[in-house]
Protein backbone atom coordinates (compact mmCIF):
# COMPACT_ATOMS: atom_id res chain seq x y z
CA UNK A 1 0.00 0.00 0.00
CA UNK A 2 1.44 3.42 -0.93
CA UNK A 3 1.98 6.11 1.69
CA UNK A 4 -0.87 8.39 0.53
CA UNK A 5 -3.49 5.66 0.56
CA UNK A 6 -2.25 4.36 3.91
CA UNK A 7 -2.64 7.81 5.47
CA UNK A 8 -6.10 8.28 3.97
CA UNK A 9 -7.28 4.99 5.46
CA UNK A 10 -5.97 5.90 8.92
CA UNK A 11 -7.59 9.35 8.94
CA UNK A 12 -10.83 8.03 7.45
CA UNK A 13 -11.02 5.39 10.20
CA UNK A 14 -10.52 8.08 12.86
CA UNK A 15 -13.18 10.38 11.39
CA UNK A 16 -15.81 7.60 11.05
CA UNK A 17 -15.85 7.05 14.80
CA UNK A 18 -16.47 10.70 15.69
CA UNK A 19 -19.65 12.49 16.73
CA UNK A 20 -21.43 14.44 13.96
CA UNK A 21 -20.46 17.59 15.89
CA UNK A 22 -16.75 16.75 16.04
CA UNK A 23 -14.09 18.39 13.87
CA UNK A 24 -12.81 16.10 11.13
CA UNK A 25 -9.15 15.79 10.23
CA UNK A 26 -10.03 16.63 6.64
CA UNK A 27 -11.35 20.03 7.78
CA UNK A 28 -7.92 21.15 8.98
CA UNK A 29 -6.72 24.40 7.43
CA UNK A 30 -3.04 25.34 7.48
CA UNK A 31 -1.23 28.28 5.92
CA UNK A 32 1.52 26.11 4.48
CA UNK A 33 0.72 22.58 3.44
CA UNK A 34 2.43 19.70 5.24
CA UNK A 35 1.70 16.02 5.87
CA UNK A 36 2.93 12.90 7.61
CA UNK A 37 2.26 9.23 6.75
CA UNK A 38 0.99 8.28 10.21
CA UNK A 39 -0.11 11.42 12.00
CA UNK A 40 -3.12 13.59 11.28
CA UNK A 41 -2.96 17.39 11.13
CA UNK A 42 -3.89 18.02 14.77
CA UNK A 43 -1.55 15.32 15.98
CA UNK A 44 1.30 17.13 14.21
CA UNK A 45 0.27 20.40 15.84
CA UNK A 46 0.21 18.76 19.27
CA UNK A 47 3.71 17.38 18.82
CA UNK A 48 5.06 20.69 17.53
CA UNK A 49 3.75 22.41 20.66
CA UNK A 50 4.98 19.63 22.93
CA UNK A 51 8.57 19.95 21.72
CA UNK A 52 8.69 23.76 21.67
CA UNK A 53 10.81 25.93 23.94
CA UNK A 54 7.73 27.75 25.21
CA UNK A 55 6.22 24.46 26.36
CA UNK A 56 9.39 23.54 28.25
CA UNK A 57 9.28 26.87 30.07
CA UNK A 58 5.83 26.10 31.48
CA UNK A 59 7.47 24.20 34.33
CA UNK A 60 9.19 27.35 35.61
CA UNK A 61 6.10 29.55 35.63
CA UNK A 62 3.95 29.62 38.75
CA UNK A 63 0.20 29.24 38.44
CA UNK A 64 -1.03 31.48 41.27
CA UNK A 65 0.84 31.23 44.59
CA UNK A 66 4.27 32.31 43.43
CA UNK A 67 5.53 33.54 46.79
CA UNK A 68 5.56 29.96 48.15
CA UNK A 69 6.73 28.10 45.03
CA UNK A 70 10.40 28.31 46.02
CA UNK A 71 9.89 26.22 49.17
CA UNK A 72 6.87 24.07 48.26
CA UNK A 73 7.34 22.33 44.93
CA UNK A 74 4.01 20.52 45.11
CA UNK A 75 2.16 23.75 44.39
CA UNK A 76 0.69 23.92 40.91
CA UNK A 77 2.76 25.49 38.15
CA UNK A 78 1.83 26.38 34.58
CA UNK A 79 3.01 22.97 33.35
CA UNK A 80 0.82 21.04 35.80
CA UNK A 81 -2.16 23.26 34.98
CA UNK A 82 -1.73 22.77 31.23
CA UNK A 83 -1.44 18.99 31.49
CA UNK A 84 -4.50 18.87 33.73
CA UNK A 85 -6.51 21.02 31.29
CA UNK A 86 -5.51 18.68 28.47
CA UNK A 87 -6.43 15.55 30.43
CA UNK A 88 -9.77 16.91 31.67
CA UNK A 89 -10.64 18.02 28.15
CA UNK A 90 -9.65 14.61 26.73
CA UNK A 91 -11.91 12.87 29.27
CA UNK A 92 -14.87 15.02 28.24
CA UNK A 93 -13.99 14.77 24.55
CA UNK A 94 -13.70 11.00 24.63
CA UNK A 95 -17.15 10.65 26.20
CA UNK A 96 -18.61 13.02 23.59
CA UNK A 97 -16.68 11.33 20.72
CA UNK A 98 -14.83 14.46 19.68
CA UNK A 99 -11.43 14.85 18.01
CA UNK A 100 -8.96 14.10 20.81
CA UNK A 101 -5.88 15.19 18.85
CA UNK A 102 -7.41 18.63 18.32
CA UNK A 103 -8.41 18.86 21.99
CA UNK A 104 -4.93 17.90 23.16
CA UNK A 105 -3.19 20.35 20.83
CA UNK A 106 -5.33 23.26 22.02
CA UNK A 107 -5.02 22.19 25.65
CA UNK A 108 -1.23 21.92 25.59
CA UNK A 109 -0.81 25.20 23.70
CA UNK A 110 -3.39 27.44 25.32
CA UNK A 111 -1.07 29.11 27.87
CA UNK A 112 2.18 29.35 25.88
CA UNK A 113 2.03 33.14 26.13
CA UNK A 114 1.66 33.33 29.90
CA UNK A 115 4.33 35.51 31.56
CA UNK A 116 6.04 34.73 34.89
CA UNK A 117 4.13 35.14 38.19
CA UNK A 118 0.69 34.18 36.91
CA UNK A 119 -2.02 36.75 36.33
CA UNK A 120 -0.18 39.31 38.44
CA UNK A 121 2.63 39.21 35.87
CA UNK A 122 0.06 39.59 33.09
CA UNK A 123 -1.53 42.63 34.76
CA UNK A 124 1.87 44.26 35.28
CA UNK A 125 2.75 43.84 31.60
CA UNK A 126 -0.65 45.28 30.71
CA UNK A 127 0.12 48.38 32.77
CA UNK A 128 3.52 48.79 31.13
CA UNK A 129 2.02 48.41 27.64
CA UNK A 130 -0.74 50.89 28.48
CA UNK A 131 1.74 53.52 29.61
CA UNK A 132 3.91 52.94 26.54
CA UNK A 133 0.81 53.00 24.28
CA UNK A 134 1.75 49.84 22.39
CA UNK A 135 -1.45 47.83 22.94
CA UNK A 136 -2.36 45.82 26.00
CA UNK A 137 -0.82 42.47 26.88
CA UNK A 138 -3.17 39.48 27.12
CA UNK A 139 -1.71 36.00 27.49
CA UNK A 140 -4.15 34.36 25.06
CA UNK A 141 -3.29 36.88 22.32
CA UNK A 142 0.40 36.50 23.12
CA UNK A 143 0.04 32.71 22.89
CA UNK A 144 -1.14 33.16 19.30
CA UNK A 145 1.77 35.54 18.65
CA UNK A 146 4.18 32.86 19.85
CA UNK A 147 2.88 30.05 17.65
CA UNK A 148 2.46 32.36 14.64
CA UNK A 149 5.50 34.65 14.81
CA UNK A 150 8.03 33.97 17.58
CA UNK A 151 8.48 30.19 17.72
CA UNK A 152 11.18 28.38 15.77
CA UNK A 153 13.43 31.43 15.31
CA UNK A 154 10.52 33.61 14.16
CA UNK A 155 9.34 31.15 11.51
CA UNK A 156 6.27 30.21 13.55
CA UNK A 157 4.83 26.74 14.09
CA UNK A 158 2.53 26.71 11.04
CA UNK A 159 -0.35 25.31 13.12
CA UNK A 160 -3.83 24.65 11.77
CA UNK A 161 -6.50 27.34 11.98
CA UNK A 162 -8.54 25.16 14.35
CA UNK A 163 -5.72 24.86 16.89
CA UNK A 164 -4.74 28.52 16.63
CA UNK A 165 -8.37 29.55 17.07
CA UNK A 166 -8.76 27.30 20.11
CA UNK A 167 -5.64 28.78 21.70
CA UNK A 168 -6.67 32.42 21.34
CA UNK A 169 -10.31 31.63 22.27
CA UNK A 170 -9.58 29.71 25.46
CA UNK A 171 -10.41 32.35 28.07
CA UNK A 172 -11.56 30.29 31.06
CA UNK A 173 -12.05 33.25 33.39
CA UNK A 174 -15.44 34.16 31.88
CA UNK A 175 -18.55 32.80 33.63
CA UNK A 176 -20.47 30.69 31.12
CA UNK A 177 -23.11 28.03 31.66
CA UNK A 178 -22.81 26.84 28.06
CA UNK A 179 -20.66 27.31 24.98
CA UNK A 180 -21.62 26.84 21.35
CA UNK A 181 -19.00 26.89 18.58
CA UNK A 182 -18.94 29.76 16.12
CA UNK A 183 -18.34 27.59 13.07
CA UNK A 184 -18.22 30.34 10.44
CA UNK A 185 -15.11 32.02 11.85
CA UNK A 186 -12.30 32.90 9.47
CA UNK A 187 -8.70 34.05 9.60
CA UNK A 188 -9.97 37.62 9.35
CA UNK A 189 -11.87 37.10 12.62
CA UNK A 190 -8.67 36.10 14.43
CA UNK A 191 -6.86 39.17 13.12
CA UNK A 192 -9.77 41.44 14.03
CA UNK A 193 -9.96 40.01 17.55
CA UNK A 194 -6.23 40.32 18.28
CA UNK A 195 -6.07 43.88 16.95
CA UNK A 196 -9.17 45.14 18.77
CA UNK A 197 -8.62 42.99 21.85
CA UNK A 198 -5.10 44.36 22.35
CA UNK A 199 -6.67 47.83 22.47
CA UNK A 200 -8.84 46.76 25.38
CA UNK A 201 -12.13 46.15 23.55
CA UNK A 202 -14.30 43.50 25.18
CA UNK A 203 -15.31 41.42 22.17
CA UNK A 204 -17.42 38.25 22.50
CA UNK A 205 -15.21 35.60 20.95
CA UNK A 206 -16.19 31.95 20.96
CA UNK A 207 -14.18 28.97 19.66
CA UNK A 208 -14.80 27.81 16.11
CA UNK A 209 -14.97 24.14 17.12
CA UNK A 210 -16.72 22.10 19.77
CA UNK A 211 -13.27 20.85 20.79
CA UNK A 212 -12.22 24.44 21.46
CA UNK A 213 -15.31 24.87 23.63
CA UNK A 214 -14.32 21.78 25.63
CA UNK A 215 -10.84 23.17 26.33
CA UNK A 216 -12.23 26.55 27.32
CA UNK A 217 -14.60 24.92 29.82
CA UNK A 218 -11.85 22.56 31.01
CA UNK A 219 -9.53 25.47 31.73
CA UNK A 220 -11.88 26.66 34.47
CA UNK A 221 -12.53 23.12 35.72
CA UNK A 222 -8.80 22.64 36.13
CA UNK A 223 -8.03 25.73 38.17
CA UNK A 224 -11.08 26.35 40.41
CA UNK A 225 -10.37 23.34 42.60
CA UNK A 226 -6.57 23.31 42.24
CA UNK A 227 -6.18 26.94 43.29
CA UNK A 228 -8.38 26.22 46.29
CA UNK A 229 -6.32 23.18 47.27
CA UNK A 230 -3.04 25.09 46.89
CA UNK A 231 -4.37 27.88 49.11
CA UNK A 232 -5.41 25.37 51.76
CA UNK A 233 -1.99 23.69 51.52
CA UNK A 234 -0.08 26.86 52.43
CA UNK A 235 -2.58 28.03 55.06
CA UNK A 236 -4.34 30.91 53.30
CA UNK A 237 -7.68 29.27 54.16
CA UNK A 238 -9.20 25.99 55.37
CA UNK A 239 -11.70 23.55 53.88
CA UNK A 240 -14.21 24.54 56.54
CA UNK A 241 -14.28 28.09 55.16
CA UNK A 242 -15.57 26.87 51.81
CA UNK A 243 -19.31 27.69 51.59
CA UNK A 244 -21.52 24.75 52.52
CA UNK A 245 -23.46 24.71 49.24
CA UNK A 246 -20.23 24.42 47.26
CA UNK A 247 -19.03 21.56 49.48
CA UNK A 248 -22.38 19.84 49.12
CA UNK A 249 -22.80 20.16 45.34
CA UNK A 250 -19.19 20.15 44.10
CA UNK A 251 -17.09 18.54 46.84
CA UNK A 252 -14.42 19.39 49.38
CA UNK A 253 -11.28 18.55 47.39
CA UNK A 254 -9.89 19.22 43.93
CA UNK A 255 -10.50 15.59 42.90
CA UNK A 256 -14.15 15.74 44.01
CA UNK A 257 -14.71 19.09 42.29
CA UNK A 258 -13.20 17.89 39.00
CA UNK A 259 -15.28 14.70 39.11
CA UNK A 260 -18.48 16.64 39.79
CA UNK A 261 -17.89 19.16 37.02
CA UNK A 262 -16.69 16.71 34.37
CA UNK A 263 -19.64 14.39 35.02
CA UNK A 264 -22.11 17.28 34.84
CA UNK A 265 -20.63 18.62 31.60
CA UNK A 266 -20.71 15.20 29.89
CA UNK A 267 -24.33 14.54 30.91
CA UNK A 268 -25.51 17.97 29.78
CA UNK A 269 -23.53 18.01 26.52
CA UNK A 270 -24.10 14.48 25.22
CA UNK A 271 -25.39 14.43 21.62
CA UNK A 272 -25.48 18.24 21.53
CA UNK A 273 -23.61 20.89 19.58
CA UNK A 274 -22.71 22.71 22.80
CA UNK A 275 -20.74 22.20 25.99
CA UNK A 276 -22.82 22.97 29.06
CA UNK A 277 -23.25 22.75 32.83
CA UNK A 278 -26.62 22.23 34.48
CA UNK A 279 -27.96 25.51 35.87
CA UNK A 280 -27.37 24.50 39.50
CA UNK A 281 -23.77 23.36 38.97
CA UNK A 282 -23.01 26.45 36.87
CA UNK A 283 -24.11 28.69 39.74
CA UNK A 284 -21.88 26.76 42.15
CA UNK A 285 -18.90 27.16 39.79
CA UNK A 286 -19.49 30.91 39.56
CA UNK A 287 -19.79 31.06 43.34
CA UNK A 288 -16.53 29.17 43.77
CA UNK A 289 -14.78 31.54 41.35
CA UNK A 290 -16.02 34.52 43.37
CA UNK A 291 -14.86 32.84 46.58
CA UNK A 292 -11.40 32.16 45.12
CA UNK A 293 -11.11 35.74 43.87
CA UNK A 294 -11.86 37.27 47.25
CA UNK A 295 -10.04 34.78 49.46
CA UNK A 296 -7.07 33.76 47.27
CA UNK A 297 -6.35 36.06 44.31
CA UNK A 298 -6.88 39.23 46.38
CA UNK A 299 -5.25 37.81 49.51
CA UNK A 300 -2.84 40.33 51.13
CA UNK A 301 -0.10 37.68 51.41
CA UNK A 302 -0.19 37.25 47.64
CA UNK A 303 -0.68 40.89 46.69
CA UNK A 304 2.09 42.10 48.99
CA UNK A 305 4.62 40.63 46.57
CA UNK A 306 2.97 42.19 43.51
CA UNK A 307 4.26 45.67 44.34
CA UNK A 308 7.83 44.38 44.57
CA UNK A 309 7.57 42.44 41.32
CA UNK A 310 5.99 45.41 39.55
CA UNK A 311 9.03 47.54 40.36
CA UNK A 312 11.26 44.74 39.06
CA UNK A 313 9.26 44.47 35.81
CA UNK A 314 9.47 48.22 35.24
CA UNK A 315 13.18 48.26 36.03
CA UNK A 316 13.97 45.42 33.61
CA UNK A 317 11.73 46.86 30.92
CA UNK A 318 13.49 50.23 31.08
CA UNK A 319 16.93 48.61 31.21
CA UNK A 320 16.40 46.31 28.23
CA UNK A 321 14.69 49.04 26.21
CA UNK A 322 17.72 51.26 26.75
CA UNK A 323 20.09 48.40 25.85
CA UNK A 324 18.12 47.66 22.71
CA UNK A 325 17.95 51.25 21.50
CA UNK A 326 21.68 51.74 22.12
CA UNK A 327 22.57 48.45 20.43
CA UNK A 328 24.35 47.12 23.53
CA UNK A 329 24.89 43.57 22.27
CA UNK A 330 26.42 42.30 25.51
CA UNK A 331 22.99 42.74 27.13
CA UNK A 332 20.96 39.63 27.90
CA UNK A 333 18.17 40.78 25.61
CA UNK A 334 20.57 40.39 22.69
CA UNK A 335 22.55 37.36 23.84
CA UNK A 336 19.66 35.24 25.13
CA UNK A 337 16.72 36.50 23.10
CA UNK A 338 17.32 38.49 19.92
CA UNK A 339 20.30 36.44 18.70
CA UNK A 340 18.09 33.32 18.94
CA UNK A 341 15.45 34.79 16.62
CA UNK A 342 17.01 33.79 13.31
CA UNK A 343 20.05 33.21 11.12
CA UNK A 344 20.74 36.94 10.72
CA UNK A 345 21.04 37.36 14.50
CA UNK A 346 17.48 38.57 14.81
CA UNK A 347 17.89 41.71 12.70
CA UNK A 348 14.60 41.16 10.85
CA UNK A 349 12.80 40.55 14.13
CA UNK A 350 14.12 43.80 15.60
CA UNK A 351 13.48 45.85 12.47
CA UNK A 352 9.92 44.52 12.06
CA UNK A 353 8.80 45.22 15.64
CA UNK A 354 8.70 48.21 17.97
CA UNK A 355 11.58 48.03 20.46
CA UNK A 356 8.99 48.10 23.27
CA UNK A 357 7.32 45.00 21.80
CA UNK A 358 10.66 43.17 21.61
CA UNK A 359 11.23 43.84 25.32
CA UNK A 360 7.68 42.69 26.20
CA UNK A 361 8.26 39.48 24.20
CA UNK A 362 11.44 38.83 26.19
CA UNK A 363 9.93 39.52 29.61
CA UNK A 364 6.87 37.38 28.87
CA UNK A 365 9.08 34.45 27.88
CA UNK A 366 10.83 34.33 31.25
CA UNK A 367 10.27 31.76 33.96
CA UNK A 368 9.88 33.00 37.53
CA UNK A 369 13.42 32.01 38.49
CA UNK A 370 15.00 33.39 35.32
CA UNK A 371 13.20 36.70 35.89
CA UNK A 372 14.34 36.89 39.52
CA UNK A 373 17.96 36.01 38.70
CA UNK A 374 18.04 38.47 35.80
CA UNK A 375 16.74 41.26 38.00
CA UNK A 376 19.20 40.48 40.77
CA UNK A 377 22.16 40.30 38.38
CA UNK A 378 21.13 43.51 36.61
CA UNK A 379 21.01 45.41 39.88
CA UNK A 380 24.48 44.17 40.82
CA UNK A 381 25.88 45.15 37.43
CA UNK A 382 24.45 48.65 37.52
CA UNK A 383 25.51 49.10 41.11
CA UNK A 384 29.12 48.31 40.15
CA UNK A 385 28.86 50.76 37.27
CA UNK A 386 27.45 53.44 39.54
CA UNK A 387 24.18 53.54 37.57
CA UNK A 388 21.84 51.89 40.01
CA UNK A 389 20.60 53.50 43.20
Amino acid sequence: MDEKKFKEEILDFEDKHLSPYATRNEEAKRRQGTSHPFRGPYSRDRDHILYSGSFRRYVGKTQVIYFAASFDEQLSNRSIHTLQVSQIARTIGKALKLNLDLIEAIGLGHDLGHPPFGHDGEEILQDICRKKKIGLFFHNIHSLRIVDKLADACKGMNLTFQVRDGIVSHNGEINEQSLKPCRDKTEADLINYTERGSQGELIPFFPATLEGCVVRMSDAISYVGQDLEDAIRIGILTKEELPEEIRKDLGRSNAEIIDSLVTDVIINSYHKDEIAYSSNIAERVFELKRFNTERIYKNPRLKARKTTFKKAFIYLFDKFLEDLKKGYEDSLIFREWIFNRGENKGRDYVSNNLPEQVVIDYLASMTDRYFYNTFKQSRKTRSREGKYK
